[in-house]
Formats: C-alpha cells, structure tokens, sequence
C-alpha cells in the first residue's frame, strides 16, 4: 500500500508534569510494546522527523506514509488555544479526505468533551476512545493489558518482515 508506517504519533508538546508522563509514555513505552513486542512501526515527531527537515512538509509526508494516526487526549491537548500543525492534518485527513483511521488514546479522564474541537467531539462520538487507566502505570510494559489489547484491535495487522 505504499505505506511506510503502522501509526503516526500525535501528542502534546509542551513541558508539565503531565507532558513529562506523555513524553515518556510516547518515547518509552509506546515503542517498546508496539514496536519491539508487537512489531509496529511508529512515526514520532522528534524521533523520527529530523532536525534541519522542513517541519511542516515533513508532518505531511509521515502522515500520508502511515496506516493510522494515534492521537493522545490530555488536559493540554485539549485546553491549548493553538492546536498543533499535526493535529490539524491529521484530522483533515480522517474527516475530510475519509482515507486514514485515527486512534484516540484518552490518557487522564477529560470528563466532558465540551471544550474539545468540534471535529475530535466528532471523532469521539463516532468511534469513542481508549482509556488509559493509573493502574497501568504500574506495569505498562504488559502487552496484553486490556489497554495495549484494545490499542492493537484498532492498528493495521503487523506485517512480519521477511
């Protein structure tokens, strides 16, 4: 399908007690479960666009050469008054051009989705959201929580390579 990667990696880049959880959840653990025990592979910005690369092109491209988009919700996410360049892509891809399935990883308990964007309540309605639960904090590493199960049922089968 041409496709480079299983999952393009949206997630709050901002520096709080909660982005440093993100980040390490996003850097650490993602990669370790879906890609070196489930064998994904994953797009993340700041690992796999690299620096001197035109950000914006670069965002686009790994979006278009991936299978699905992940999005983390977070308090951030949600609150920030300038949504990131990749959020917006990957919507408009999902929403408007129907061609790229997003999961959403729901990673504090948000409550009401009132103050989200109209096209991620959209989203949310249609399919609902992965919640990521404290108790996985403790052992995250397992790949067959319920959590990491469920995230797998949304990814695109893994193709073993030969």
């Amino acid at each position: 399908d041409g496709k480079i990667y299983d999952a393009y990696v949206i997630y709050p880049k901002n520096h709080t007690d909660e982005a440093n959880f993100v980040e390490y959840f996003v850097y650490q653990i993602m990669p370790d479960i879906l890609e070196n025990k489930c064998g994904y592979k994953l797009c993340i910005y700041g690992r796999d666009i690299y620096p001197g690369e035109d950000t914006v092109s670069a965002i686009e491209k790994r979006m278009q050469k991936s299978r699905r988009l992940i999005i983390l919700l977070t308090h951030h996410l949600i609150n920030c008054k300038e949504h990131a360049y990749d959020q917006h892509i990957a919507l408009y891809n999902a929403l408007i051009q129907n061609d790229t399935k997003v999961i959403l990883l729901e990673m504090e308990t948000i409550g009401t989705y009132g103050k989200l964007q109209e096209s991620l309540r959209f989203l949310i309605k249609k399919q609902g959201t992965i919640k990521w639960k404290e108790q996985h904090t403790v052992h995250p590493q397992s790949s067959n929580s319920r959590f990491w199960k469920q995230v797998r049922y949304h990814m695109p089968l893994a193709l073993k390579s030969s």
